[in-house]
């Protein structure tokens, strides 16, 4: 089996409803997100998915989230938790990717996305792994 992650930050200000504590305030985090992508069989240039590729899709999915109140994203509820966005950037990009012709849900037994990584600081970290995927 391969794996293969790339990297994307971005910059946003949320507020957590239904929460007591200081993250019911509005606030931000420079967040760091992770796409994971696995699977058994390479392409015929030996790669599992183009890191140029996977890249660019992650960093369209991070810029369309990057300096904005995570509350106006009706995506979010009204509570944009790191595992929401988790989830929200794994749809997303696995959108964006089959937009270029790139399928990452193993539909057709190629790359797998089997999780995405949402660090809203170095030390807090939510992940999102689709049903039969195992993360680690």
């Amino acid at each position: 089996m391969y794996e293969v992650r790339v990297t994307a930050e971005f910059a946003a200000a949320h507020f957590l409803r239904d929460y007591h504590g200081k993250c019911e305030r509005l606030h931000g985090h420079n967040y760091t997100v992770y796409a994971h992508v696995r699977g058994a069989e390479l392409d015929a240039g030996g790669m599992l998915l183009d890191f140029a590729v996977l890249k660019g899709a992650l960093k369209t999915v991070a810029g369309s989230l990057d300096h904005t109140n995570l509350n106006d994203n009706p995506a979010f509820a009204q509570n944009p938790s790191a595992e929401r966005i988790a989830r929200f950037i794994y749809d997303r990009l696995c959108a964006v990717l089959a937009e270029q012709g790139v399928d990452v849900r193993g539909k057709n037994g190629g790359a797998v996305l089997c999780a995405v990584d949402v660090f809203e600081t170095a030390t807090s970290r939510a992940r999102y792994i689709p049903d039969g995927c195992s993360g680690r």
